[in-house]
């Protein structure tokens, strides 16, 4: 791959700064509300293989679960972090906004289900936090303690989230195996970016169904989250699964990143970019460098992933009919 194509407006991008204990009361509630909205769509989206119809994906104004056909018309729910509002819109020319500022994730849950009651749509989900015991084990509809909302900085979230969903979409276009979207999970709140070699793996012993799924086949795998309990600020984060041998003994670039042999991928610290001359650039080497070490340990055929190169074709005349 060649990062160099990297366009300018990525090149010069500025990322603000998170920092987990300015704003971690409002993180976990807003954790728990995607939650709620992911597991709506979950239930109601069409199957796909390694869970791509669960994710969200960045959008202009926030996130989005993108269209969830129903009966004979489809909705969306977007999270609006210009406005701070969960927008409900469906083909029928129904629409509702949620405040996300003052509600109580057990407030959020009750008028999300209102809010598609009204609309036609009856649904139910499991009402519990999946997987997050450090966040909360609170069943949603009694959980009144997960209610901070900062919008500044859910605002400089969701900043970082699209510049980070641009470079995974420049990186992305240079594979031209099978890619998954750039989507955000909301299992633990990340925005992934997965390439695939496109041959079967196997899965670990006493692996469960989601794990089953997503790595069914071999994965290099990148990302990007805001920390959590244990890892105190945001990162960068790829691995290959499973890991092939020799892997942590390639090099990665830039300099800032290193691997991270307990938890078994590279990291690239968030704050060792921010103030770069070309952070995006930074970005992009990483998870170059991460592929390249993955690629060449488990045997892909680099070259045949890579999109070939081209020449611009010249402009067109301006069709006027040329003179005899």
């Amino acid at each position: 791959m060649n990062s160099n194509i990297m366009d300018n407006n990525i090149r010069n991008v500025r990322f603000p700064s998170l920092p987990i204990e300015e704003w971690e009361d409002t993180k976990d509630t807003l954790h728990l509300f995607m939650q709620i909205v992911g597991k709506i769509r979950l239930g109601l989206f069409p199957k796909k293989n390694h869970w791509w119809h669960v994710p969200f994906y960045v959008s202009t104004r926030g996130l989005t679960t993108g269209p969830i056909p129903y009966k004979n018309f489809i909705f969306e729910m977007e999270f609006d972090f210009r406005e701070h509002v969960l927008r409900i819109d469906s083909s029928s020319g129904d629409s509702r906004n949620i405040e996300l500022e003052g509600l109580s994730v057990a407030r959020f849950y009750k008028a999300v289900f209102s809010g598609l009651s009204e609309f036609g749509i009856e649904t139910s989900i499991l009402a519990v936090p999946y997987d997050a015991p450090d966040v909360s084990t609170e069943p949603f509809e009694t959980d009144e303690k997960h209610a901070a909302y900062d919008r500044e900085y859910v605002k400089r979230y969701w900043q970082i989230l699209l510049q980070v969903d641009s470079i995974f979409q420049v990186f992305r276009g240079q594979f031209i195996g099978k890619c998954s979207p750039a989507h955000v999970f909301w299992h633990h709140g990340d925005l992934a970016l997965t390439l695939f070699s496109g041959r079967p793996a196997r899965v670990r012993e006493g692996a469960g169904p989601v794990e089953r799924e997503a790595y069914s086949h071999e994965v290099i795998s990148f990302g990007f989250w805001a920390g959590d309990k244990n890892v105190r600020e945001p990162a960068f984060y790829a691995y290959a699964a499973p890991q092939p041998e020799g892997l942590m003994e390639e090099p990665l670039r830039p300099k800032e990143a290193f691997w991270n042999p307990e938890a078994g991928m590279a990291l690239l610290m968030y704050n060792s970019i921010r103030e770069a001359e070309s952070p995006g650039q930074k970005v992009l080497d990483f998870l170059e460098s991460v592929y390249l070490a993955g690629a060449k340990r488990a045997n892909w055929d680099i070259e045949a992933f890579r999109l070939p190169s081209y020449e611009k074709q010249p402009e067109k005349s301006s069709g006027a009919i040329p003179a005899h």
